[in-house]
């Protein structure tokens, strides 16, 4: 594993912890609506709306970040 790699797994959990560290000490139901998406409002406790939001940022850059390869790299035979 290289220091890159290394890197970014640490800040992937320290990101961790502190949604999780959020959701620990945010045990009340809140209400959280997001218009564009669905009409009623979503009663829930927070630390699942945190997770929830969370989860959808990392699949979200995950997908933008290893989108589009660009097809096969193999060598050209002269």
């Amino acid at each position: 594993m290289n220091f890159k790699s290394f890197l970014k797994t640490l800040v992937f959990l320290v990101m961790l912890f502190v949604v999780l560290y959020a959701g620990m000490n945010n045990t009340e139901t809140i209400t959280f609506s997001f218009p564009l998406l669905w009409v009623r409002p979503v009663h829930q406790a927070a630390s699942l709306v945190f997770f929830f939001i969370f989860a959808i940022g990392v699949v979200a850059g995950t997908m933008l970040h290893g989108g589009g390869g660009g097809g096969s790299r193999g060598s050209k035979d002269k």
